[in-house]
């Protein structure tokens, strides 16, 4: 064989090895990164299952793919581009960016704790309002699309922030390579869970019609489907609360803005914890949770003075169907 072939032979070799190592390296950077997502996720997955209750289950699936596919085209189309402009042009704005998002997150688990205790779910109104089954259908998709627009930035923006602070990947083609990854295995665990979720009561009814062991475990399906609902809400809170907090109380040192609230935070888990990572971890889950509360809380309060409800839902008192929400 020429030598000029085993040469270029070589070289393509070379190539091969370089850009599967790049692959690698682009999947691990996306691990590391998505893993800082875990709580916008849980939320993410408890929030959506609400949008298909109620309605026909025939429709359950096609309405969450539906989602689904509102959700790919907010990561990908949207959003992946606009988190490579700014690492590019403006990376000083991803921690003020950070904390909308953080805000954001805190002020929804402070709604949800206060809708919990008064009972008041005015978020339900333009639901309920709805003429027809296709117009309800189409404003729970729009609706699960907009709030997944707002948890997808946060995802991304928090990936972007650590691939670029942590100095995991450099490129822009490996940090799209890297988002793109944690975009769409993100979107398919979030959405295939709630698939599966909002189907369990179906698996388990039709497991009830059979006999011995198969019916009882039917049944016990069929029960413990509302309480897994109401774990992954409350779940879903926690991890709000705490992801929020987190957030604005890193963009806080980072901004060099009310620093001393992260300094408090800080040392506190370093004195009660004395060395123990998992007790620090603890500590700092909690002071984060506590922040988020706090800060989440104050926001509610300013928006309620200055809308009068939630800006992305309707007000006022749920209406029968064919009356004009107030």
């Amino acid at each position: 064989m020429p030598s000029g072939l085993i040469a270029l032979l070589d070289d393509v070799a070379l190539i091969a090895r370089t850009a599967a190592a790049s692959v690698d390296d682009v999947a691990a950077a996306a691990g590391r990164a998505g893993s800082k997502t875990a709580g916008v996720i849980i939320d993410d997955a408890a929030v959506t299952p609400r949008y298909v209750t109620g309605l026909d289950p025939s429709r359950e699936l096609p309405i969450i793919w539906k989602i689904t596919k509102g959700s790919f085209k907010n990561k990908l189309i949207f959003l992946l581009p606009a988190a490579l402009l700014l690492s590019q042009f403006a990376p000083w704005l991803v921690y003020p960016i950070l904390m909308l998002g953080g805000s954001y997150l805190a002020f929804e688990a402070v709604e949800k704790i206060l809708e919990a205790i008064t009972g008041d779910h005015h978020g339900e109104a333009t639901l309920v309002a709805a003429d027809t089954p296709e117009e309800l259908e189409a404003r729970q998709v729009s609706g699960a699309v907009r709030t997944d627009f707002i948890l997808s930035a946060e995802i991304m923006a928090i990936t972007l922030n650590e691939l670029t602070a942590q100095g995991l990947i450099e490129g822009i083609w490996m940090q799209a390579g890297a988002l793109a990854i944690v975009a769409v295995v993100v979107t398919v665990v979030v959405y295939g869970s709630v698939g599966l979720i909002v189907k369990l009561d179906d698996i388990g009814l039709h497991l009830a019609k059979g006999e011995g062991a198969s019916a009882r475990f039917g049944h016990g399906m069929v029960e413990f489907v509302p309480k897994l609902l109401t774990i992954l809400s409350v779940v879903g809170t926690a991890a709000m609360l705490w992801v929020g907090g987190a957030i604005i109380l890193h963009g806080f040192h980072e901004l060099h803005f009310l620093e001393f609230i992260y300094d408090a935070v800080h040392h506190a888990s370093e004195a009660i914890g004395r060395g123990n990572g998992v007790i620090e971890w603890i500590v700092n889950t909690l002071g984060a949770a506590i922040v988020g509360f706090i800060w989440g809380l104050i926001i509610v309060q300013i928006v309620t003075r200055v809308f009068g409800h939630h800006p992305l839902h309707g007000g006022g008192k749920p209406v029968k169907k064919g009356e004009v929400a107030p």
